[in-house]
C-alpha cells in the first residue's frame, strides 16, 4: 500500500511504525474472509482491509478521528484472526492498537459511552473493585431488561447480564507467597494471578499451582503483581496500560535477579499475548525496554510450559469427549493451537474440534459489554458449532471465553489446566459433577 506520509509525520515512531506497518498491505482481501465482523455485517469497513484504509486516512491526513471511523474501528474485536490468514505479515495488531490511542486522544465520545468506558477502565483492573462491582451487579440485574430497550445503556444491561449469580470467595493463591515444590524441585516461575478471573474463577489458577507443585515446580506469586493492561490497551487507554506493565515487569524482574525464574506462567491467553507484547510496548522507555523484553521472552502460557516438562503417566484417564475452543489470543496472538490438544488426548481426553474454530466467540476483553448485539451473533454461532461435536464438555485457556460461551451453552466448561489437574491427581472441576465419564480407568 503507497503511502504519503511527511518527513515531520515520520520523526513521530507510532507513526513510523504504522506507516511500515501499512506498506506491507497489498489488498489482497484474504482477511476478509476470517474477520468475524466482516462474516456477520458483510461490510467492507467491519473488515481489516476497510479498517486499515480508515486508519490510514485518518493518520496520513494527521486528524481528529470521526464517527464513522471510531464506528468501525469500535466493532473491531482485536481477535487477530486476520494476522493469521495475510500472506503479507501485516501486523495489524500494532496498528490498531495506534489507532485506538489516536482515538482516545482526538475524538469526544458521547457522555454515556464515555462514562460506560471509563467505569470498565476504573473497575475490571482492580481485583476488589470488581468484586465490589459484581456484588453491585446481583442487585442491578432487575433493571437488565429496561437498560436492555435503551440504546445508550446497553452495555449497562450486557454487565448485569453476564454479572455471575455467585461470586467465589478470594483464593490464598491470589495473594502474594511462594508455593513449594513437592519432591525434588525441577524449575521456578512465577504465576500471574491477574485481576478479573482469580474474582470470577480462583480455581484456575488454584489448580496450575496444584499441578505445577506436584511435578516439582516452584510457584512464586509476586509482590506488586496485577493486571497485565490488556483491558485499558484495548480501550485506548495507554497510559494506564504501560504503568500495569511497568508495574508487573518490576514485580518480576525481582525475583528474576534473586530468585530466579524459568518462566512466567498465564493462564489467561488475553494476559499472555498481552505480556507477551511488552518488549513492543515498552520499546521507547530508556528504563524498561531491556526488562520489558526480557519478561516478554519468559512469559508463557501454562500448556507451553507443560509442553516442555517430561510429564508422568495420567492418575487417572477420565474418558471425557472434549471440545477444544481454541481462544483467539491463544490461536492467533499466541500462535499456540496444537499443544493444548495434544496435552489434553495425553491425558485420556477424546478432543474434537468445533466448525468455524478461527472465529471469534465474541468476548474479546469488554467487547462483549461495549458491542453486545454482535457478540451474542457471534457467542451464538460458536455455542451451535461446539454443541454441534456432540462433547460432553468445553476446554478453553481464556477466562473471558469461558465467561461469554457459558452465557449460552448447555453444557459446561471449564479451563483446560483444570482437566489436566484432574487427570494428574488433582480434584475434578466443580463445573463437572453430574458429568458422568464414558470409561474411567485407576492406574496403579
Amino acid at each position: 500500500m503507497q503511502t504519503t506520509f511527511t518527513p515531520e509525520q515520520l520523526a513521530d515512531p507510532h507513526v513510523q511504525e504504522s506507516e511500515k506497518i501499512l506498506r506491507k498491505c497489498v489488498h489482497c482481501g484474504f482477511c476478509t474472509a476470517t474477520c468475524p465482523t466482516y462474516v456477520v455485517l458483510g461490510n467492507e469497513l467491519d473488515s481489516p482491509r476497510g479498517r486499515i484504509y480508515l486508519i490510514k486516512d485518518m493518520l496520513e491526513n494527521g486528524r481528529p478521528a470521526d464517527r464513522e471511523t471510531v464506528t468501525h474501528i469500535d466493532r473491531c474485536l482485536s481477535c487477530l484472526s486476520c494476522m493469521t490468514t495475510c500472506p503479507s505479515g501485516v501486523n495489524y495488531m500494532h496498528l490498531v492498537d495506534h489507532a485506538r490511542v489516536h482515538i482516545e486522544k482526538t475524538y469526544r465520545r458521547p457522555p454515556l459511552d464515555r462514562a460506560i468506558r471509563a467505569v470498565l477502565a476504573a473497575t475490571l483492573p482492580y481485583p476488589e473493585r470488581f468484586r465490589a462491582a459484581l456484588k453491585l451487579a446481583k442487585l442491578g440485574r432487575p433493571l437488565g431488561a429496561v437498560f436492555g430497550r435503551i440504546t445508550g445503556l446497553k452495555p449497562l444491561a450486557a454487565m448485569l447480564k453476564l454479572a455471575p449469580g455467585a461470586i467465589p470467595t478470594a483464593s490464598p493463591v491470589s495473594r502474594p507467597g511462594v508455593q513449594p515444590a513437592t519432591g525434588k524441585r525441577i524449575g521456578r516461575v512465577a504465576l500471574l494471578t491477574g485481576c478479573a478471573q482469580p474474582v470470577l474463577d480462583p480455581g484456575i489458577n488454584e489448580a496450575t499451582v496444584r499441578l505445577l507443585t506436584r511435578l516439582g515446580v516452584e510457584v512464586v506469586m509476586p509482590e506488586g503483581e496485577g493486571c497485565c493492561g490488556a483491558l485499558v490497551h484495548h480501550l485506548g487507554k495507554e497510559e494506564q496500560a504501560l504503568n500495569f506493565a511497568r508495574r508487573n515487569i518490576d514485580a518480576w524482574t525481582r525475583e528474576i535477579e534473586h530468585g530466579g525464574l524459568d518462566a512466567i506462567i498465564i493462564t489467561a491467553s488475553g494476559c499472555g499475548t498481552t505480556i507477551k507484547d511488552y518488549g513492543f510496548m515498552l520499546r521507547l522507555d530508556p528504563a524498561y525496554a531491556q526488562k520489558a523484553k526480557r519478561v516478554s521472552e519468559l512469559a508463557k502460557d501454562i500448556t507451553e510450559y507443560l509442553g516442555g516438562l517430561d510429564l508422568p503417566e495420567p492418575t487417572i484417564r477420565p474418558g471425557l469427549t472434549v471440545a477444544y475452543h481454541s481462544a483467539c489470543s491463544m490461536q492467533h496472538g499466541q500462535k499456540i493451537t496444537r499443544l493444548p490438544k495434544e496435552l489434553l488426548a495425553r491425558a485420556g481426553f477424546l478432543v474434537k474440534e468445533p466448525l468455524e474454530g478461527h472465529l471469534c466467540c465474541g468476548s474479546a476483553g469488554t467487547y462483549n459489554i461495549l458491542q453486545p448485539e454482535i457478540s451474542a451473533r457471534l457467542r451464538d454461532r460458536k455455542v451451535k458449532n461446539i454443541e454441534a461435536t456432540g462433547a460432553s464438555l468445553i476446554a478453553t485457556g481464556n477466562i473471558g471465553c469461558i465467561t461469554q460461551i457459558a452465557s449460552a451453552a448447555r453444557l459446561p466448561i471449564v479451563h483446560t489446566v483444570e482437566l489436566l489437574d484432574w487427570a494428574y491427581g488433582g480434584p475434578k472441576p466443580r463445573e463437572l459433577t453430574s458429568v458422568a465419564p464414558i470409561a474411567s480407568k485407576e492406574l496403579a
